[in-house]
């Protein structure tokens, strides 16, 4: 995963949470792009902040 490829608030939202930093680049690459994809819809700052949580407690319910 290219950091180019991360969309820059979801970077800068990631970078801010250790344990959904870590979680994610714990996924595989496919898991990884799956989250990617789902940032495309997030539409706020709150959304993303939520997101990030859900990252940070391991919630893999938007992984497929």
């Amino acid at each position: 995963m290219n950091r180019d490829d991360m969309p820059l608030g979801f970077g800068m939202a990631l970078a801010q949470n250790y344990n959904a930093m870590s979680f994610f680049t714990n996924l595989s690459t496919d898991q990884q792009q799956q989250v990617l994809n789902q940032t495309q819809s997030i539409g706020s700052r709150d959304e993303m902040q939520a997101f990030i949580e859900q990252l940070a407690k391991g919630n893999t319910n938007f992984i497929g």
